[in-house]
């Protein structure tokens, strides 16, 4: 690639906001010896596989609210009634595998978060864990500790059987200062 047009693809890029990450260190070596006051380096990876988005967004950057406290309570009941849903839908039809179960509740977990994420909930982080085994007569607790705001934070948990393996979803709602 030519010099001219080495230079051409760097001002594209920069008017884009992104510098691809195959040959950055060129672009880059080229930006200290201009030594331009304005220019930053950023590095974009939709060139990548696994890193492509179809709905880009720009960044928005956000200022500071003050807000010691959620403007909106997390919905305990709404959530509850997702877990119920997803664990329902996914789980009603299937037997014990533990492969299968495995991945399982990465899927799960990865519904559960997206369904809570779209109710818009602001400032709130969402933890989701899912526990599946086999069902055949034994007996099981499940714990957790956490460092928690017992008047913003809140979490909801649901319980799903079938004839051969059961499943405990929790999902943890964390409010972001």
């Amino acid at each position: 690639m030519s010099d001219l047009s080495k230079e051409k693809v760097r001002l594209l890029l920069k008017k884009r906001g992104s510098v691809s990450s195959l040959g950055s260190h060129e672009v880059r070596a080229k930006e200290t010896v201009a030594k331009t006051k304005d220019s930053i380096s950023t590095v974009s990876y939709i060139d990548e596989p696994g890193h492509h988005d179809d709905n880009t967004r720009p960044a928005v950057q956000m200022e500071n609210t003050y807000h010691m406290g959620p403007s909106k309570r997390f919905p305990v009941l709404l959530v509850n009634d997702i877990l119920k849903d997803v664990l329902t839908s996914y789980l009603q039809e299937e037997k014990y595998e533990a492969e299968l179960c495995r991945q399982m509740t990465k899927t799960i977990s990865e519904v559960i978060k997206a369904r809570v994420k779209d109710l818009m909930i602001p400032r709130y982080k969402i933890i989701v864990l899912i526990n599946i085994g086999q069902l055949c007569n034994q007996n099981m607790r499940f714990g957790s500790r956490c460092l928690w705001d017992a008047s913003n934070d809140t979490f909801t948990s649901h319980t799903f059987k079938n004839s051969s393996l059961f499943a405990v979803a929790n999902v943890y709602a964390v409010y972001f200062e």
